[in-house]
């Protein structure tokens, strides 16, 4: 395996393990929930403050990798890909462009379904983090690596 891509794998599996706990356990309040996709400042104040709480247990956990594994890292890279991240989990945690990009790719019917605890659009949300979380991965496991 060349080194990029064990940097590569090495992010991906430690974005996605930060992004089930920092989504689903400590990166975010019920309060922060229940408004971050309101319209005006409460809206964006709470969906802030989730980035903020999610990208800290995120950035805990690939800098405990990193130091744990001595992956080869480069800086700008890693913050260009957790930057990604912040900038699309704020993007799909607004809720209308998940519900859009649902309806107008041929689910309208999931985008509408809810039942037993669960919803298409909290279904769809997840994927396009995780796919996003691939892209950041993507662009992180490139360009010049140093040890850290």
């Amino acid at each position: 395996m060349t080194e990029r891509a064990t940097r590569f794998t090495t992010y991906l599996g430690a974005f996605t393990a930060a992004h089930e706990i920092a989504d689903h356990v400590l990166g975010q309040t019920d309060a922060q929930t229940a408004a971050k996709a309101k319209p005006g400042r409460e809206g964006w104040s709470a969906l802030g403050r989730h980035i903020a709480q999610y990208h800290t247990v995120m950035g805990l956990m690939v800098a405990t990798t990193v130091k744990t594994t001595g992956l080869r890292v480069s800086p700008g890279r890693l913050a260009a890909g957790l930057a990604i991240s912040a900038a699309t989990h704020a993007l799909w945690d607004r809720r209308k462009p998940v519900v859009w990009l649902v309806t107008h790719t041929g689910s309208p019917a999931f985008a509408k379904l809810a039942g037993h605890g669960m919803n298409g659009p909290y279904l769809a949300d997840q994927a396009l983090h995780k796919a996003c979380l691939w892209l950041a991965a993507i662009v992180a496991s490139g360009g010049e690596r140093t040890r850290v």
